[in-house]
């Protein structure tokens, strides 16, 4: 369980990446009959290999206690959503998918991807273990299995003659502790000529912008596109094509295929980004290491300016209830003695509390009806989404703080 080695390639890991001390589950919000109950910790000590460059945490909790019920449901970020319908159309017409090709979506989430494939008739499958988010997938009239992926469901799924011609696997890679396994199953689901597409947050858009508030359990894996290279070729896949994305604070879109019987050409984008983190610096554990201590100032940094602004008797109250903005509370001690409640417009979370700080959780209705004088953004990444929503807080002289990439008051 907590073992010591790189769960991709085995060596021994020596090297700490940061640590951002004992935390909760970022998911597991506290119902009002659990506020008196005992609250799981565990360590978020994030390490990396020094042979295959690979970020990852020890697992503590197995995914199945993670994921069995997630309160994560997608299509609540409207500009994930567009997002993802953007993509079902560039790679349909890329792939040349019809009604007689099968797309694969593994993490499909509540469907909020699949449901434009399915709109325009080419058939769809989701793979989704948490019931409650499958159960969503379903009402939406998109078949989903609800269970893990790995080597043997993938191995169920081709002995049922339904290998697919598109797997999607959007920020899901990070999630799958038994890396090998995952990874086997694509190489087994995928069609002769079939193309795997795999969405992760770069791991150098990470460390340049300082985003440590991405790091949580749930995600085993911090991922750069040159280990990923390597860790495709341990299974037979070749890594052709990759994007640029800004969702999730920078994000890759890599592209893959069996390596025998693949058929799409390679391009220029790979090399390219590949040369970017070399002269970066990330085949060298000074890169890595050297991480820990800008994670630190903007703790400093951020605790000061909530200080300053609670010494002067302003109200401050929080947007959102993402996972990350519980890494950064928790990181950070900002609990209720900072922020007198967040808001979020999933029906799941309200009414209960965040993990750790038991900050309690209102629709966002609350902030018109309380006119707070500061608002913390949890999910920066979704600033240009959000700040449009709330610009009715200048009514009063609201304000905004954004903590990532360094704080910043709007």
């Amino acid at each position: 369980m907590h073992n010591s080695v790189c769960l991709f390639c085995g060596r021994e890991l020596c090297h700490t990446f940061v640590d951002l001390g004992m935390q909760p589950l970022c998911e597991s919000y506290i119902s009002p009959e659990q506020l008196d109950e005992m609250e799981p910790f565990y360590p978020l000590h994030v390490r990396v290999c020094d042979r295959c460059w690979l970020v990852q945490l020890r697992q503590y909790v197995s995914p199945a206690e993670i994921f069995t019920e997630y309160a994560y449901f997608s299509s609540y970020s409207e500009s994930w959503v567009e997002h993802a319908r953007q993509f079902t159309e560039a790679v349909a017409r890329r792939l040349h998918l019809s009604p007689s090709s099968q797309v694969i979506e593994v993490g499909s989430n509540d469907g909020y991807l699949l449901q434009h494939f399915a709109a325009r008739g080419i058939p769809v499958l989701g793979i989704e273990p948490a019931g409650n988010v499958a159960a969503a997938a379903r009402a939406k009239h998109i078949p989903t299995l609800e269970k893990f992926f790995g080597a043997q469901t993938a191995r169920e799924l081709a002995a049922q003659g339904r290998k697919a011609d598109l797997i999607v696997a959007n920020n899901v890679l990070a999630q799958s502790p038994d890396i090998n396994d995952f990874l086997a199953g694509l190489h087994i689901a995928l069609a002769e000529t079939g193309v795997i597409t795999i969405e992760v947050p770069h791991l150098l858009r990470l460390v340049e912008n300082n985003q440590f508030d991405t790091i949580y359990h749930e995600h085993f894996f911090y991922f750069s596109l040159g280990t990923m290279e390597r860790m495709f070729a341990a299974h037979g896949l070749e890594l052709f094509d990759v994007e640029e994305l800004t969702t999730h604070g920078g994000s890759l879109r890599i592209y893959g295929q069996l390596e025998e019987t693949g058929t799409q050409a390679r391009t220029r984008r790979v090399a390219d980004i590949r040369t970017r983190e070399k002269e970066a610096g990330m085949a060298d554990l000074a890169w890595y290491t050297g991480f820990a201590q800008r994670v630190r100032e903007t703790k400093r940094n951020l605790l000061a300016c909530l200080i300053e602004i609670k010494r002067r008797g302003s109200s401050l109250v929080g947007y959102g209830a993402p996972g990350k903005g519980n890494t950064l509370l928790n990181y950070c001690g900002i609990g209720c003695d900072f922020l007198e409640y967040t808001v979020d417009r999933n029906p799941y979370k309200q009414g209960r509390f965040l993990p750790g700080t038991h900050i309690p959780i209102h629709p966002p209705e609350r902030i018109q009806a309380t006119k707070p004088d500061y608002i913390l953004v949890l999910p920066w990444n979704l600033k240009h989404e959000i700040l449009p929503q709330l610009q009715y807080i200048r009514e009063w002289g609201g304000r905004f703080i954004l903590p990532i990439p360094h704080v910043e008051v709007l």
